[in-house]
């Protein structure tokens, strides 16, 4: 009886975490860029003891076969879907979609010590001053600088319009005149499985999670002469609402089973310390 409300209180605690998860992704439905994460379940601590079928095996055996004991689930992990989006049309210039689903911009944050490398489907750019109020430079809406070429994408003096290239190309226009000031730098993931969640829709490339790989076997350097991206068009999220909702009502029924074998359990115990 104390095994099974065990594994009751486990598997809820668990399912919490699959709530966790749903819930986050209904949330950014409709942020740009978001890749939904879906949650997996494996046994916990099971033994399967049905394997003794020949009589000189069984010998001793106090248990019957097909018997399997166990302790609960458990989220044995949460995986990244980076399935495409559907494409919104904005006719912003600073507004870009990738078109291969393995490609991600690359984003530098500042982390104190110092700057960290993070990935974004997320092509939803501005322009930010700098300390220098000469230069701007290219960033995402929280102002980190977005990657180019040879670093952070910076314009120096005013400037009449910007344009960004199917290729990543960075163009702006002063009068007549026009001038490239950089090219995004793109890179495809070729293990997607090692990318974390980093929140604020960032990925990371975690030292546990790349243990025994190289940088360049996680990601790629994209050809800078490929039509890679679309310009005034932004990438939406890739969460189904419709299933999101399903997955919800299956974990909420779950924990609500799990929480009644605990009462239950609870209930007969006490009927058995009133029989003594």
């Amino acid at each position: 009886m104390s095994r099974m409300m065990v594994q009751a209180a486990v598997t809820m605690n668990q399912l919490q975490k699959q709530l966790d998860s749903v819930g986050h992704n209904i949330a950014n439905s409709d942020t740009a860029g978001y890749k939904s994460r879906e949650t997996e379940f494996s046994s916990l601590l099971f033994q399967q003891i049905n394997n003794l079928t020949h009589e000189e095996n069984a010998t001793g055996r106090l248990t019957p076969d097909g018997l399997r004991v166990g302790a609960g689930a458990r989220v044995s992990s949460t995986n990244n879907n980076l399935s495409a989006g559907a494409m919104k049309t904005t006719d912003r210039a600073l507004d870009v979609a990738l078109t291969n689903k393995s490609h991600m911009f690359q984003v530098q944050v500042d982390r104190g010590a110092g700057a960290e490398t993070l990935y974004t489907r997320d092509g939803s750019f501005y322009l930010q001053r700098t300390p220098d109020e000469n230069t701007l430079v290219l960033a995402t809406s929280d102002g980190h600088p977005v990657l180019g070429q040879n670093g952070p994408i910076t314009i120096t003096g005013d400037i009449d319009d910007i344009t960004i290239q199917d290729n990543g190309a960075v163009y702006v226009r002063r009068g007549e005149a026009s001038e490239m000031v950089g090219q995004l730098n793109v890179v495809e993931v070729i293990r997607p499985h090692v990318l974390t969640g980093e929140g604020n829709n960032f990925f990371r490339i975690s030292d546990e999670d790349a243990l025994g790989y190289n940088l360049n076997e996680i990601v790629q350097q994209v050809n800078p002469d490929e039509q890679i991206l679309k310009s005034g068009v932004l990438e939406q999220s890739n969460v189904d609402l419709s299933k999101e909702m399903t997955d919800m009502i299956t974990a909420q029924r779950s924990y609500q089973f799990n929480a009644r074998t605990i009462t239950m359990g609870e209930q007969m115990l006490g009927l058995i310390n009133q029989l003594r």
